[in-house]
């Protein structure tokens, strides 16, 4: 259903050095970049997950209150490193790895925020 999801982000670089480091935990990668204003992350012929300067650069980047990005990890082991990457990269924690029963019983994720404040999660379900 979904092709690619982006975020406006107030400077490339950093948002891609964040980003380098919390998906490359999950087995993501960059697929392709467009000159000093795009970044898109994912595996071939899967959703892609973009990072981008806004369209209108007059205004300032603001992370959405209330909305967020989960990508889905293999095992618990992925959403501790994803979580330990983020807070390594700059993000601020806002969510340690658990369970989260208030979701399903099975729901293990972690939460970040990343350098321009956007929320990230990371997610995998398992027998608690």
């Amino acid at each position: 259903m979904i092709h690619h999801v982006s975020l406006g982000v107030a400077d490339i670089a950093r948002s891609a050095c964040f980003y380098d480091a919390v998906l490359a935990e999950l087995g993501v990668g960059r697929l392709f970049e467009e000159g000093d204003h795009l970044v898109a992350y994912g595996r071939e012929g899967e959703p892609q997950f973009v990072v981008n300067l806004p369209l209108d650069k007059s205004r300032p980047v603001v992370a959405n209150n209330g909305g967020h990005v989960c990508f889905q990890a293999p095992d618990r082991a992925h959403v501790d490193a994803f979580h330990a990457a983020a807070l390594s990269a700059g993000g601020k924690d806002a969510g340690a790895p658990g369970f989260r029963p208030e979701y399903r019983p099975d729901y293990y994720a972690a939460f970040a925020l990343d350098p321009d404040g956007h929320k990230v999660e990371a997610v995998c379900y398992v027998n608690p």
